[in-house]
């Protein structure tokens, strides 16, 4: 197994961990007593760096990582979220990041765990009403009572991520990534390595178009919030399975899968990275799980970097 460190502080990750957001919404429908199993199976092969955020149901998720941690919390490394506002109903109700709120939800998330600490807690989105300096205070004041062990960030800017490690370390950026979406490496990747933050890579698959499983809108369930997204439309798919095609093409020459080679394109990226991959399906979890051995070469890592940094991919991120 590959490990990563993320942040000075010294926190160890697999380099593989789980996104266990589909577990609960967003990606069609849902099973419980399959996700709980699949919880079971990661443990057992050693993937036990365990993502997900008190939004995601929402609230749910966090119940049911809360059932998959008795008696072996200790076993775990545990992420979730806060500062996404959504109601019981699934209502969206803004973004936070005042000191109240931040103690309230961990407060909240702790519960729905069924754990006394949270290893790693991110910001899961920058409240522009809030300095970050006020957020990061309450985080470090929750490090300081016990109930979080290392402060992330997510999806923030260069400048935030300055501002945010100069009140407490930061150890770790969870920040898209992906060979579809790059943007990350322009200024806020660079200025992590340069503060010695981790970085975790979420959908590190490109929200599994990257596997080549998607060809078309029709592959997707009914339900499935991709069906609203930019690069899911039938015009962005097609222009978008260029792609697709050029990862194909260095999976059959190794003998590996598509999804292997994207997940090996992020993690080659650099020694301080870790991915954390989504799925609900065992087979592709130890798919995903075994490309942390898989090796690229010099050339395929040009090769993929080259054709996807000249690549215009159809449709927005969000």
């Amino acid at each position: 197994m590959k490990t990563v460190k993320l942040g000075q502080q010294g926190l160890i990750v697999p380099a593989v961990g789980l996104g266990c957001m589909g577990m609960s919404e967003f990606y069609g429908q849902a099973d419980d007593a399959k996700s709980l199993k699949l919880l079971d199976e990661a443990l057992g092969i050693g993937c036990n760096f365990w993502d997900t955020a008190d939004m995601y149901g929402p609230f749910t998720n966090e119940e049911l990582l809360g059932k998959a941690l008795v008696n072996r919390r200790e076993k775990i490394i545990l992420a979730t979220k806060f500062g996404v506002k959504r109601g019981q109903d699934g209502a969206w109700l803004g973004i936070s990041g005042s000191p109240e709120y931040v103690k309230a939800c961990c407060d909240a998330s702790l519960k729905r765990l069924n754990t006394d600490y949270i290893d790693l807690y991110y910001q899961h989105r920058p409240d522009p009403e809030v300095p970050i300096e006020e957020t990061i205070g309450a985080m470090a004041e929750l490090v300081q009572a016990g109930k979080i062990r290392y402060i992330g960030l997510s999806e923030v800017g260069a400048e935030e991520l300055v501002k945010a490690h100069h009140v407490y370390p930061v150890s770790a950026l969870q920040t898209e990534l992906s060979l579809w979406s790059r943007d990350v490496e322009g200024m806020v990747l660079p200025k992590a390595r340069e503060l010695g933050i981790g970085f975790v890579a979420y959908s590190p698959l490109g929200r599994g178009f990257l596997t080549g499983a998607i060809k078309q809108r029709d592959d997707l369930e009914r339900g499935d919030w991709r069906l609203s997204n930019p690069r899911f439309s039938e015009k962005a798919i097609a222009s978008n399975l260029k792609l697709v095609e050029k990862v194909e093409e260095i999976a059959t020459e190794k003998g590996v899968t598509p999804s292997q080679v994207a997940l090996a394109w992020v993690l080659a990226k650099g020694d301080d990275i870790a991915a954390i991959p989504g799925t609900r399906h065992p087979e592709y979890l130890n798919l995903n799980w075994a490309s942390q051995v898989i090796v690229l070469s010099e050339n395929e890592k040009s090769e993929l970097d080259v054709f996807s940094n000249n690549f215009k991919v159809v449709g927005d991120r969000y």
